[in-house]
Parts: structure tokens; sequence; C-alpha cells
């Protein structure tokens, strides 16, 4: 059975992490959780004090990404590859609200993109891979065999986001969520450099009625079908 490239791009909070890994792991497929990437730059722009409410030094951003070294590294006991930042896995700390709160600002920044995209198109060359993010279809694996585009209402974006949150023991309100869920829609979609917009060739889901496992078996039936040469 031939392997093909899969590239899952949409609004953030649509679950794209959840079923891309999912789909790489019943095809035995390599996933890459570019979304992770952004964040673990941006973990790291907050500890040197490169951005924050008030502060954005764009250009000691550009002076330090050549520091800044990233890696997937998955144990047997962990459900997912974790990322590590400079050896150090920050795989918990890049998933909080106030890393959220400034990726979207992060990923407008034209030499990160660059840097990320290259990393990102180095894993993907042997195929056999499932990424997920906002560009990948339009960016990154432009000639993937199969391109999903995920979207999902704001309202219950933000409310699976500020559960997770609950759930990890975090003290936040669903209105700041949902501001940031906001936010980050109108960035991602307005930046100049790669915005989000879905595919010409992409396959849109609307998963704002659906649960994991529906969502899971309509993504894996287009995926089968893609690499049977059925559609």
């Amino acid at each position: 059975m031939h392997k093909i490239t899969i590239a899952i791009d949409g609004y953030s909070s649509t679950g794209k992490s959840t079923v891309a890994k999912q789909l790489a792991d019943y095809l035995g497929y390599v996933y890459v959780d570019s979304g992770a990437m952004y964040r673990a730059v941006t973990l790291y722009a907050i500890q040197n004090d490169i951005i924050s409410k008030n502060n954005f030094n764009i250009e000691k951003l550009k002076e330090i990404l050549p520091s800044i070294n990233l890696r997937f590294e998955k144990k047997s006991d962990w459900k997912k590859a974790h990322v590590f930042l400079n050896g150090k896995d920050v795989e918990n700390e890049i998933r909080n609200l106030e890393v959220s709160e400034f990726v979207s600002p992060i990923a407008t920044i034209h030499e990160v993109r660059v840097k990320l995209v290259a990393q990102q198109q180095q894993m993907g060359l042997e195929k056999g891979v499932v990424m997920d993010g906002r560009d990948i279809g339009t960016v990154v694996f432009p000639k993937a065999e199969l391109k999903i585009f995920m979207n999902a209402s704001a309202n219950e974006r933000a409310q699976r986001r500020y559960q997770e949150l609950l759930d990890r023991g975090e003290v936040v309100e669903f209105k700041n969520v949902l501001k940031n869920i906001e936010e980050r829609d109108h960035i991602d979609t307005t930046r100049e450099d790669s915005p989000l917009i879905k595919a010409a060739d992409a396959i849109e889901i609307d998963n704002s009625e659906m649960n994991l496992e529906d969502q899971f078996h309509v993504v894996l039936q287009l995926a089968k079908d893609r690499i049977a040469g059925r559609i």
C-alpha cells in the first residue's frame, strides 16, 4: 500500500491535533503537530522577555531564532510525541493560556514561518505523514494527496478549550477563552504571511455537532478512499 501525505488545517480548537494523531496511529504514519512548534517558539519568546502584553521585540526574536532547536520524541508510555525545546520537554508548558495568547502574533513573523516550514517539509519528505496546522495544505505541503480543513463555531471551540484547561487544573474564565479564540481567528486569517485559508482542493469538515469518534471515522474514510485511489 503506497503512502500519502495528509494535511489537516483549520481554526484553533477544532480538534485538528486529536484527529491527526488518531489517523497517524491507525495508518502507522508519522504525526507532526506543527502548532506545537509555534507554541514552543512562543514559550521561548515569553521566557526571554521578547513578548508580553505590552511589548513585542520582533528584532530580538529574529536574532535568537538560530538558538532555538526543536524536535519531537515519543516514548512507549506516552500517548503522543512530545515537543522538546533545546533539549527540554515542554509539551505541558506550551498548552497554557498565556502561550495561547501570544502564539498567533509570533506566527505572523516571516522569519519564524520560514524556519519552521523548512523543518516541517523536511519531516514529510518520505510521505506517510499526517501534519496539522494553519497552512499545511497551502504552504507546507501544497501537493498533499489529501487535504482537510476543520471548522466549528467559535463558541463550540471555546467551550472545548475551556474544558480542556479546567481538566488540567487551570483557573480560567470562559469569556477569556472565547476572547482568545476570536482574537486568534482574526490574526490567523488576516496575517500577510501564510494566512489561514482553505486550500482550493481541501475537503471541509464542520465538526460543531460531531463527537471525537464520529469525526475520526469521517476523516479515516477519506484517507482510506484517497490511499485506494477512489477519490
